[in-house]
């Protein structure tokens, strides 16, 4: 019991980590000496310089700083599973490399332009990985070669990580799937039934006729879910949309490439290079910018700010908005664990016949640069085994990829997390995974800060403007990112 108390605590830090910096990205920590983590100033720009191998042994180095395990507590246990490999077997030597999070990225960029590149880097989400667009080796070769076993990974999230011309960039590691998160109260106080527990199951209204749970029917459902101080809600004429005390659906903590990829995957590039708004985002925007400013049913940027919505956790944790869509990490008790609410997971709705359910994710990958890569493969699938898995989850968080993982990690994390909530659907994240989007809403685009910038810029325009001209703002950002992307040339 003491080992899983460990494990979840473990879980629950890292899953706040996760929050703070994005992820993919942990929190500013540490710097670290190679084999053995100290503890040091967190603006170090790089890492004390490796030893080398000892004996007739292949050095194999590890950098950790572009996601989790740059934070202090992490340091032992690292170090911990390096010496418990290197005494596995005397033909390689794993050397760790922790770089303080606000250094890690100048620091394996100096790296890699030196000629200089570590073998293993990780754990790195989608968005650290694609600051270092096509440096990563495609493991395809090595996975063929080594006959590497991958039935024990949902086959859509093995394609996760295959990136065009790039190749297989890893292999599933830790994974934070998305899902709607609801407040069964208001469920209860409106009358409403509950949003579907499956993919793909109906919504079946309070005269027990089926709905498709489709984006439409979603967005009826929010309206009945918004309600004005008067407790008129959004479908009747009554409603005041100056006097909202209710608000029934937001995509809570996400940017305009997360809400556009609630009505599936796609990207701001093309596959020239060149700026895009798919028509399917523009579509999301669209009804976004509806439920901000004409249907009512989705916190605008003044609402945002409106005390009625203010928690810890968020404008669902204050327990006036009935429906979001968020990620595993947010399952936390630092999000949910004091709201006076009951609340569970459902399926995401499906937007043309098409269920999109972003995905978080976590993995290890090698470099290109690499002196090794047979034996950093071999690092790496002692890493990912069903047998090791765990030790690096109890270190970092996240869900397992390995299927044979998950039911023990959730009976796990509910015993020592919510223990007086026993009915939590942990099945529709399971499947979640089946519906992950390829390309990621977090991947590659050029001048990646100032593209966000830019794109932040809009969307911070129209959550605070009614009356904008949609379409006008659109096509000018489109303009806008082509002049950026033009200028990385």
């Amino acid at each position: 019991m003491k080992h899983k108390r460990l494990f979840a605590i473990a879980v629950t830090l890292l899953l706040m980590a996760i929050l703070v910096a994005g992820c993919g990205g942990g929190a500013e920590a540490p710097a670290a000496s190679s084999g053995a983590a100290t503890s040091g100033s967190s603006d170090a720009a790089a890492p004390v310089a490796a030893q080398p191998a000892s004996g007739d042994r292949v050095r194999v180095r590890w950098f950790v700083g572009l996601g989790a395990g740059s934070d202090q507590g992490t340091f032992d246990p690292q170090n911990a599973f390096v010496e418990r490999f290197n005494a596995s077997q005397d033909k390689i030597e794993l050397v760790l490399e922790i770089v303080a999070n606000n250094a890690a990225y100048d620091t394996l960029a100096t790296q890699i332009a030196a000629g200089n590149a570590p073998c293993i880097v990780g754990p790195v989400g989608i968005r650290g990985r694609d600051s270092f667009k096509g440096a990563w080796l495609d493991l395809q070769p090595l996975i063929d070669a080594n006959n590497y076993d991958l039935s024990d990974f949902d086959p859509s999230l093995v394609k996760f990580y295959q990136v065009e011309d790039e190749g297989q960039l890893g292999i599933p590691f830790a994974i934070f799937p998305s899902f709607v998160l609801y407040n069964q109260a208001l469920f209860d106080e409106a009358g409403l039934p509950y949003p579907p527990a499956k993919h793909g199951e109906p919504w079946i209204d309070e005269n027990g006729v089926e709905h498709e749970w489709n984006i439409e029917t979603l967005t009826e459902l929010a309206k009945k879910l918004t309600v004005d101080a008067n407790g008129n809600d959004a479908t009747s004429p009554d409603f005041d949309p100056q006097n909202i005390v209710q608000f029934g659906w937001m995509n809570q903590w996400t940017d305009p490439r997360g809400v556009g990829t609630f009505f599936g995957a796609g990207s701001l590039v093309d596959d020239a290079g060149n700026a895009q708004i798919p028509e399917h985002w523009k579509a999301a925007w669209k009804w976004t910018y509806d439920g901000w400013w004409n249907d009512w049913f989705i916190p605008n940027g003044p609402y945002g700010g409106a005390d009625f919505l203010q928690s810890a956790g968020g404008p669902f944790g204050s327990g006036n908005l009935a429906m979001t869509h968020l990620h595993l990490w947010y399952v936390a008790p630092w999000a949910l664990g004091d709201v006076g609410f009951d609340w569970n997971l459902a399926a995401t709705p499906n937007y043309q016949g098409a269920i999109t359910a972003k995905m978080h994710a976590d993995t290890f990958g090698i470099l290109k640069g690499c002196p090794n890569p047979e034996q950093a493969f071999e690092v790496l699938t002692y890493m990912l085994s069903a047998e090791h898995a765990n030790e690096l989850l109890t270190i970092y968080g996240g869900m397992p990829a390995r299927l044979s993982l998950q039911p023990d990690y959730f009976d796990l994390y509910t015993e020592t997390n919510f223990p007086n909530k026993d009915d939590i659907n942990w099945d529709v994240v399971v499947e979640a995974m089946a519906y992950a989007d390829n390309p990621n809403h977090e991947s590659w685009m050029p001048s990646f800060q100032e593209t966000t910038d830019r794109y932040n810029e809009f969307w911070n325009y129209l959550a605070n403007t009614a009356g904008a001209d949609f379409d006008a703002e659109v096509a000018k950002l489109q303009a806008d990112l082509q002049k950026i992307f033009d200028a990385a040339k």
